[in-house]
């Protein structure tokens, strides 16, 4: 059981760096300091959005315009906290492992 908290809490951490991530590559993208139509920048932004989008998108219906301030990887981060301090410190003792 300790393997699957520890999994669980390294995949979580391994998303939480690529939520920011593309949230720092969008920003370069949007104020034009990355050349788009290079293949490498291209292939990052492509793969950096679609590991991130599904998990934004429900996010992003909720949330009011705000005139193109994108807030939902803040609360994408906060959410992948907040299930990171609930493993470690309400589901993992239930189990007899201290937390991490």
């Amino acid at each position: 059981m300790i393997a699957v908290f520890y999994t669980l809490h390294a995949a979580i951490g391994i998303y939480w760096w690529i939520v920011i991530g593309a949230a720092i590559f969008s920003w370069l993208y949007a104020f034009n300091v990355v050349n788009s139509r290079n293949q490498l920048v291209n292939s990052i932004g492509t793969m950096l959005y679609r590991l991130t989008e599904p998990a934004l998108r429900p996010i992003r219906r909720f949330l009011p315009d705000l005139g193109g301030v994108d807030i939902s990887p803040i609360i994408l981060l906060l959410a992948l906290t907040f299930i990171s301090v609930f493993l470690n410190y309400t589901v993992q003792p239930m189990f007899g492992i201290g937390p991490m």
